[in-house]
């Protein structure tokens, strides 16, 4: 019973993570996801509008009740498949994983403000505001996409000077209001009236935005204001500065990925046979071999042989065996990376490594054995890492046997 629910939950899995193209239905429910998003966000604005709200309201409500429904459905779901997600947790710790994730809470607070009115009546529009959270849903989409994630990746990689620049932008926006609320308190009350009028002048004035409706009058004022302002510039031009490095170290490092490691597409496959191999002392027309799978050279003993059905394996041999590609069009291939010196994968743990979240590593030969890769595993100088991807990798090439 239980590997039966495993496989059944292993599919629903499947089914509603966003890109896990494996078949129609999941192609189907990503974009019916996709799709109620859109609906959901779309009706939530025309529901403000009052021309829309007075002639299509009752149906705009019908719309956002049955979309909220859907995502309640579908983080029931997401609940349910979260071992799936966190495949080393345990069945609470997955759950608990997920539902403390950015991704779990967007989930939940997409759908849960809009029911909390009937047992809170007097939240109502605090409930309200919270249904913003639901356009985060569409960060979902950013699974087909992953040029996105450099934007986060940027963003990570830089946070520390990006927490520096804020520190520095707030000490001034500080102190510059501290400072205009001191020189315009006594020439305008009204207006200046505390610290904080001095903290939205300088905010207003140190992002370059500048709305007007607080200025100073008095010539101090003045002349403090326009250092303020050219110290504003320079100021928002340095997280700016520091972002933009970012993408140049980002796509830098993608550049010297593509000159320092090779990646090959998969055709054959070469299996060198020991003694316990069931293979061995049998003949080539007795193996079973699937339908479209052939074994296209035989290397024994330094000699290459053209396999027939009557050639007998023996220990030692090294079998080339081939398949047919798979079609572009499926987004479906197994790479091959050799790593060289310079790789930015060599002497990193595979659970560090940057690589696409439709791809994993399924094999890693070292010094001509085949290893099982694990999270903890040690990449090295000439290691040759064999990928499973659904997307497709730069400057690939097929690998000729």
């Amino acid at each position: 019973m239980k590997p039966e629910w495993e496989k059944r939950r292993r599919r629903l899995y499947e089914l509603i993570e966003i890109g896990c193209n494996y078949d129609v239905a999941c192609w189907g429910y990503d974009v019916l996801n996709t799709f109620t998003i859109i609906l959901n966000l779309t009706v939530s604005i025309l529901y403000t509008f009052d021309n829309w709200a007075l002639k299509y309201g009752s149906l705009l409500l019908t719309i956002e009740r049955l979309t909220v429904a859907f995502f309640a459905v579908d983080f029931l779901m997401r609940v349910i498949t979260a071992k799936c997600l966190y495949p080393n947790e345990s069945e609470l710790g997955a759950v608990r994983k997920y539902l403390l994730s950015f991704s779990g809470i967007v989930d939940m607070l997409s759908f849960i403000p809009y029911y909390l009115p009937v047992f809170f009546p007097s939240g109502a529009v605090a409930f309200r505001m919270l249904r913003i959270i639901r356009i985060f849903r569409l960060f979902r989409i950013n699974a087909y996409y992953d040029s996105l994630n450099v934007i986060t990746e940027v963003i990570i990689s830089k946070k520390q000077q990006l927490m520096s620049s804020v520190f520095i932008i707030l000490v001034l926006m500080i102190s510059s209001s501290l400072c205009m609320y001191s020189l315009e308190n006594k020439a305008q009350p009204e207006v200046f009236t505390n610290a904080f009028s001095g903290i939205w002048w300088a905010a207003s004035t140190l992002l370059t935005v500048g709305y007007g409706d607080i200025y100073p009058v008095t010539t101090m004022g003045k002349i403090f204001g326009i250092f303020i302002a050219f110290l504003g510039v320079g100021m928002v031009a340095i997280p700016t500065g520091i972002i933009s490095a970012g993408f140049v170290d980002q796509y830098s490092r993608i550049k010297r990925m593509s000159e320092y490691g090779k990646e090959e597409d998969i055709h054959f496959i070469r299996i060198p046979l020991t003694s316990q191999d069931g293979w061995c002392g049998r003949k080539i027309r007795d193996l079973h071999l699937p339908k479209h799978i052939i074994i296209a050279v035989v290397q024994s003993n330094k000699n290459v042989l053209i396999p027939n059905g009557d050639l007998e394996l023996k220990a030692g041999d090294v079998l080339v065996i081939g398949a047919e590609s798979v079609p572009d069009s499926e987004r479906i291939t197994l790479k091959e990376v050799t790593l060289e010196k310079r790789h930015s994968w060599t002497g990193h743990r595979i659970c560090d490594l940057d690589i696409s979240r439709h791809s994993v590593i399924v094999l890693v030969k070292r010094h001509g054995k085949a290893l099982i890769p694990y999270g903890t595993m040690l990449l090295q100088e000439g290691d040759t890492v064999i990928l499973y991807t659904q997307t497709y990798l730069a400057n690939s090439e097929e690998l000729q046997i």
